[in-house]
């Protein structure tokens, strides 16, 4: 149990933290879903404009420190590698 003041508001600030990382998260999962349910489908140009709107978003949840940027670049790697199969 933290008993100092300022454990007290870390805690606070974990628990804040912790909300706004998992949205960005689940927001991230959303795109990246987006690009393989356009590629089950078959669909290249819908596969082409999710993959151009996933990038950013990786690197946003990079640049805010929910993944690693290895992480990013993987799943990248791996929808482009996809879309590239499709044709």
């Amino acid at each position: 149990m933290a008993n100092t003041p300022q454990a007290k508001k870390r805690i606070r600030r974990n628990e804040r933290r912790a909300e706004i990382n998992g949205a960005r998260v689940g927001r991230i999962r959303t795109f990246v879903k987006k690009v393989e349910a356009a590629l089950a489908a078959g669909d290249k140009t819908a596969a082409t404009t999710a993959l151009a709107a996933v990038q950013p978003e990786l690197a946003r949840g990079v640049a805010k420190g929910v993944l690693h940027k290895n992480t990013a670049s993987r799943k990248f790697s791996r929808l482009t590698k996809r879309l590239s199969a499709l044709a």
